[in-house]
């Protein structure tokens, strides 16, 4: 009875969203604006139906329901309760049921933030998000439903795919869905704003909370997406250019732009035109990535290679918001006033050089995921695009973007100073020069790159302090050179330029990881018990294999001990086989030993008759500041949204208080 009644929220939140869309546009038409305030408890009530259906779908999954085909097909009574409710998200019906519940949350907020969005831009937004959250449950009511029964009910489901039965998939969808679909508000705010005609200030001040929230929950969705690969596929590392994992970096990309744009827009009205065709690329690039991972055109070990129908319906889909929003923006944006001016050299010009470089690398991304599907479909010639593409594309424009960073934020608004801007940044380029030719000349006959990234990665970090100390010395007769002084302003300054800063350093953390893999080792050998494998400063001695059983799996372990060179014992490290009886499927699990912030990595291969295993050994120096670096961006942006500034609201307009005394007018 549980999933017909949520089977029946599903198709009352699909009556509600029509309300939702339909309202605002009758508010517009009437003048009427009683009827703007329906759109708000429509979202509510969206919502509210949605979120009683996924509780459904997740009651079916905890109590191994098996006459919910959804539940045959991705559960298992001998499974672990958490991957009971992960499997929830770990297929696609239920992943684009989460899809349309965070889609609803948003709506709920936005329709709850009464007093930081004008209420006839509200409206708006709220009608746009009522036509996105139709068209999605329409698409799960008419080709994905969660809730579809078999007859007769099996004794016993299939179980989930191994390589999902881990905590990483189970907190990393959530993450990447909460970034994807929040971008959807920020795309709503946008053809609410073409629409109405009207985009100022006020508009960017609404738009940038929303736009943080997902670039937030987007990275740290990316990153999670990338540990779970980099430890979880026994591949060894941690970035594969992948198109499941392209698409959901090009949104992030276009994000960061968006964000710097409704920096620009807020502070200096400007850049207009620019920030709201920005939010509909921030989105579009979203839909492209759920049309690739859920159209079946690709293959992935993480993407969900589903019905060719699905994927002619998403298609339409990016044509119906896609499309239609571009045109909107053809027939509209001409129309807007244009904002302010700015020089050239100037904290705005920087952001603006900042765009075109992340832009024009988002292009590369977009290009190399894309031709080689339309290469197929056109001539049925099947390439493939790599990492080496990428690196030589994505990599030149990475460089001169990351270099702006600290420059950029050295300048002031409006008009800056070069020359002054270069000496705030002279410490930092001199470090950074000095620390990238040390490392160079310790490495010498190494990867020339990898000492250039560590001097960039110095540079980012070092430039994000100095721009905390150059706001807490001040500028002008205010300049001060007291430490003491100095330490009071800083803890003064706005909460937005601390998480800027420290976002930035962020930035800086992670290019020091990625560079530091140019030194990573790799070693492959067969061995039998007490024979060991050295790669880089370690060595592996294999100490036994014994079998174990899991709750839902047989595993072949084998056990390491982790040595320097010198003979000194770092660590253990277990690393084994498993097979999954009832998906009939092996997956390798791999073994990792921290030291520091670098790790032994061991990924094991077959296991021979005469008690021999393939043995492969990695290590990866300072690589957990690629995942530490994006937790350090996505703290940045936390920081920043509990700026007070980012709370305010649009101005409301003063009640007239009556005049003592005064005499009504007749």
């Amino acid at each position: 009875m549980i999933v017909e009644t949520g089977h029946f929220a599903l198709a009352l939140a699909l009556a509600i969203s029509l309300v939702q869309m339909v309202m605002p546009i009758w508010a517009a038409r009437s003048g009427d604006p009683a009827l703007r305030q329906v759109a708000s408890q429509a979202a509510l009530g969206a919502f509210a139906c949605v979120l009683f259906a996924f509780a459904a779908l997740t009651y079916a999954h905890v109590t191994s329901d098996f006459s919910v085909q959804n539940v045959v097909e991705n559960s298992h009574t001998q499974k672990p309760l958490i991957y009971k409710i992960s499997g929830v998200w770990g297929n696609h019906e239920g992943s684009m049921l989460l899809w349309v519940l965070i889609l609803t949350l948003f709506g709920a907020c936005v329709a709850a933030a009464k007093n930081s969005v004008p209420p006839r831009l509200r409206a708006n937004t709220l009608g746009v998000q009522g036509l996105i959250t139709f068209v999605f449950v329409l698409f799960i009511i008419t080709t994905s439903n969660p809730f579809s029964r078999v007859v007769p009910a099996p004794l016993e489901g299939n179980d989930l795919n191994p390589l999902l039965q881990d905590p990483g998939l189970a907190i990393h969808p959530p993450l990447l869905y909460v970034g994807y679909v929040g971008f959807s508000i920020s795309f709503a705010f946008a053809v609410a704003a073409l629409i109405d005609g009207r985009i100022d200030a006020v508009w960017a001040r609404a738009v940038r909370p929303w736009t943080l929230t997902a670039w937030c929950f987007l990275t740290l969705g990316i990153a999670m997406g990338s540990y779970w690969a980099y430890y979880e596929l026994g591949w060894g590392g941690w970035w594969f250019w992948d198109p499941v994992e392209n698409a959901s970096l090009m949104p992030w990309i276009a994000g960061t732009a968006l964000l710097h744009s409704t920096v620009v827009m807020e502070k200096r009205d400007a850049l207009k035109v620019w920030t709201v065709l920005l939010a509909i690329l921030t989105f579009s690039l979203s839909l492209i990535g759920t049309f690739l991972v859920r159209s079946g055109v690709i293959t992935s070990v993480h993407s969900f290679a589903t019905d060719p129908t699905r994927g002619v319906f998403i298609l339409a889909i990016l044509i119906l918001f896609i499309g239609g929003s571009l045109t909107l923006f053809a027939w509209r944006a001409p129309l807007l006033r244009q904002g302010g001016l700015f020089a050239p050299i100037s904290r705005e010009g920087s952001l603006v050089l900042n765009n075109l470089f992340l832009v024009a690398g988002c292009a590369t991304v977009l290009v190399g995921t894309l031709y080689p599907l339309l290469l197929e479909m056109l001539t049925g010639e099947k390439i493939t695009v790599g990492p080496p593409f990428f690196n030589s594309t994505f990599v030149p424009l990475a460089i001169p973007l990351l270099l702006i960073v600290p420059a950029g934020q050295a300048l002031a608004w409006k008009r800056g100073d070069v020359l002054a801007a270069a000496q705030r940044l002279f410490a930092a380029l001199a470090l950074a020069l000095v620390v990238g030719f040390g490392v160079l000349a310790l490495t010498w006959g190494g990867p020339v790159m990898a000492p250039v990234g560590i001097g960039l990665g110095v540079y980012l970090l070092i430039g994000s302090a100095l721009e905390i100390v150059s706001r807490a010395r001040g500028y002008g007769a205010s300049r001060t050179r007291s430490l003491g002084q100095i330490g009071r302003r800083a803890i003064g300054l706005p909460r937005s330029a601390w998480g800027t800063a420290l976002a930035h350093a962020g930035v800086g953390v992670v290019v020091l990881g990625i560079a530091a893999q140019g030194w990573a080792a790799e070693g492959l050998a067969t061995l039998k018990p007490s024979q060991s494998l050295t790669t880089g400063p370690y060595t592996a001695t294999l100490e036994r294999i014994a079998p174990r059983k899991g709750p839902n799996y047989e595993e072949a372990a084998a056990y390491l001990t982790i040595r320097t060179r010198a003979g000194d014992e770092v660590g253990q490290v277990e690393t084994g086989k498993r097979f999954y009886p009832s998906r009939k499927m092996a997956v390798t699990e791999s073994g990792l030993l921290t030291v520091g912030v670098s790790q032994v990595y061991a990924s094991l291969g077959e296991i021979g008759q005469d008690g021999s295993i393939g043995l492969r050994l990695y290590y990866k120096p300072l690589v957990l500041l690629i995942w530490l670096g994006a937790v350090v961006m996505a703290a940045g942006g936390a920081l920043s949204l509990t700026d007070r500034r980012m709370r305010v609201g649009a101005p409301a307009k003063a009640k007239v208080r009556p005049l003592p005394n005064a005499v009504p007018a007749e």
